[in-house]
């Protein structure tokens, strides 16, 4: 009897994603490790070593596995991927002493000045109001440009989405899991590389284009959300408005709302500016209400919500969620957009919790984050130690101080096995909730913990 295959982690790193990438391609075509090894000239043990992540893959080996398995060279277009993390691989992952810089990049010293200068770029609300006018009265109609010769070599084509959409699920895994320090530099090179070339050549079809300008839309606002996790707060608002001209250009209407609204309404929120969140959540559920799908229409409405909880508005904020609970009990999985499957009912507990924080119901915090830690993903780390945190802050709001100490213990657990700006930021929210309680001996030795634990979030 065959033993049962080794349960794989994609999301632990950038080889662990490659083997399961490699197992799942090898199970497509139904063959064995031992079938494979046999076919690509290597052994069943080499096979199985990659998939666990217990090898590098060379070159010749992932030829071999594409021409063997017919990927059209997907394989091949992760190799640089692993070639770049080689020396890396099995270091912690927890923020270093070099602070933020150290956060926004991986390359070398001569250019963490630069990366402190993008770092410092302002976030502008001014500027937004026109971005979404444009958007709401754009034309329909997606504007490619379809010249060159069909059947050129250099055309785009599924094979090349495909092997994109890869990469890009890749890196969404990745940075959920380990924080935008760790991920973003990756990201960044394959923008740089392989989708700038795709977006210079001309695809194969008008149907390719809207694609290809979707997936560039979804590394756009990946690149734009890590910049948010560094605290970079301008680049990730060009990035995000990048992202929402690319979904005008492939006539991408819903997407386009959700850039909106989820990305740059939080995104406004975050910086401190609920007025113009409030525009850009209402000006995107307004110009995709003939087009949104229940969970884009719950993700929408759950923004309306919060920026309404920030400005005090508890009866419009409560009608605003009642209406995200509403569309989301509708929603089934497999008529929404890939891009907004994650949005279930554990994410809109935690856009429920954030409201009733605003709100200073902390009863009703506590409640809604228990439901969304309960279901949430080990994988989603970042996601786990924001949550934690935050349920430490409402607890010390109720007065429960030896609760919320034990709890904000688990949100460094998390952050610290992140490279995350915003964890750290929340981890710092903590310690001043927990401010007035200074003198009590579970808060001291909370903070003498934290100090050891996470240093970069002492203050």
């Amino acid at each position: 009897m065959g033993q049962t295959p080794r349960a794989l982690q994609p999301s632990l790193s950038e080889r662990h994603f490659f083997g399961a990438e490699l197992r799942r391609l090898r199970e497509r075509a139904d063959l064995s490790q031992a079938r494979l090894g046999a076919m690509i000239r290597f052994s069943a043990d080499l096979v199985r070593r990659v998939e666990t992540a217990d090898r590098f893959p060379s070159r010749e080996f992932v030829e071999a596995c594409d021409k063997a398995l017919a990927t059209g060279g997907s394989l091949m277009r992760l190799l640089p991927l692993l070639g770049k993390n080689r020396t890396s691989e099995g270091k912690p992952t927890t923020a270093s002493p070099a602070g933020l810089g150290s956060l926004l990049s991986n390359r070398p010293a001569e250019s963490s000045g630069l990366a402190e200068m993008v770092a410092r770029v302002p976030f502008q609300p001014g500027v937004l109001d026109r971005a979404a006018l444009d958007w709401l009265n754009t034309s329909a109609g997606p504007r490619l440009s379809m010249a060159g010769r069909p059947g050129s070599p250099d055309q785009v084509d599924e094979e090349d989405l495909h092997s994109a959409e890869t990469a890009l699920a890749m890196f969404r895994q990745l940075d959920h899991t380990h924080g935008a320090g760790r991920v973003h530099a990756q990201v960044q090179r394959y923008v740089e590389g392989e989708l700038n070339r795709l977006l210079a050549n001309t695809p194969t079809s008008e149907a390719v284009g809207r694609h290809l300008y979707t997936l560039a839309a979804g590394f756009f606002e990946l690149c734009g959300y890590q910049a948010v996790d560094t605290g970079a707060h301008g680049l990730a608002q060009r990035r995000y408005l990048r992202a929402l001209r690319l979904t005008e250009a492939a006539d991408d209407r819903l997407y386009g709302s959700y850039l909106l609204a989820v990305n740059i309404g939080h995104l406004a929120l975050h910086c401190g500016h609920p007025e113009p969140a409030h525009r850009m959540a209402l000006t995107a559920v307004r110009g995709s209400e003939t087009q949104a799908t229940p969970a884009v229409a719950a993700a929408l409405h759950a923004v309306v919500a919060r920026t309404h909880a920030r400005l005090g508005r508890e009866g419009d904020c409560l009608t605003h969620v009642g209406v995200a609970e509403k569309e989301l009990a509708r929603s089934k999985p497999e008529d929404e957009p890939a891009w907004i499957r994650y949005f279930n009912a554990a994410y809109l507990a935690d856009e429920i919790a954030h409201c009733f924080h605003d709100l200073g119901r902390p009863q009703q915090t506590q409640q809604h984050l228990g439901d969304a830690l309960t279901a949430l993903s080990p994988t989603h780390v970042r996601r786990l130690a924001i949550d934690t945190a935050l349920l430490a802050s409402s607890l010390a709001a109720a007065g429960r101080i030896d609760e919320a100490c034990a709890t904000a213990r688990q949100a460094v657990d998390h952050a610290a096995r992140t490279s995350s700006h915003r964890c750290l930021q929340r981890i710092v929210e903590v310690q001043a909730d927990l401010e007035p309680y200074r003198c009590e001996p579970e808060v001291r030795e909370f903070d003498e913990y934290m100090r050891h634990r996470l240093p970069l979030a002492a203050v």
